[in-house]
């Protein structure tokens, strides 16, 4: 039974900061390619940063410079560091684990709200 659990979500002030984690189990974690995804009230979900297998990253352009995604295989855990959060940075955020032969699975989310 795949199971990806976040934590780390909550309520910050902008600029503030937060770090997301979500550990896997269930899965050969060094093969996925894991990442984040959010959505937003009335939005589609949107990819935020990912990170594969051989530590390779990207990352969607409005969070460039502020978050970083990491991995450690041998926690079965992938981060997300959330820096100079801003009000537009508020949504569930969910973890997405994606193996090409196998498919994907995702975490039931966390809520960041960034809000003064």
């Amino acid at each position: 039974q795949v199971q990806l659990v976040e934590s780390g979500g909550g309520l910050v002030q902008p600029g503030g900061s937060l770090r997301l984690s979500c550990v896997a189990s269930g899965i050969i974690f060094n093969m996925y390619t894991m990442g984040w995804y959010r959505q937003a009230p009335g939005k589609q979900r949107e990819l935020v940063a990912r990170v594969t297998s051989d530590g390779s990253t990207d990352y969607a352009d409005s969070v460039k410079g502020r978050f970083t995604i990491s991995r450690d295989n041998a926690k079965n855990t992938v981060y997300l560091q959330m820096n100079t959060l801003k009000p537009e940075d508020t949504a569930v955020y969910y973890c997405n684990a994606y193996a090409t032969v196998v498919g994907q699975f995702w975490g039931q989310g966390t809520q960041v709200t960034v809000s003064s």
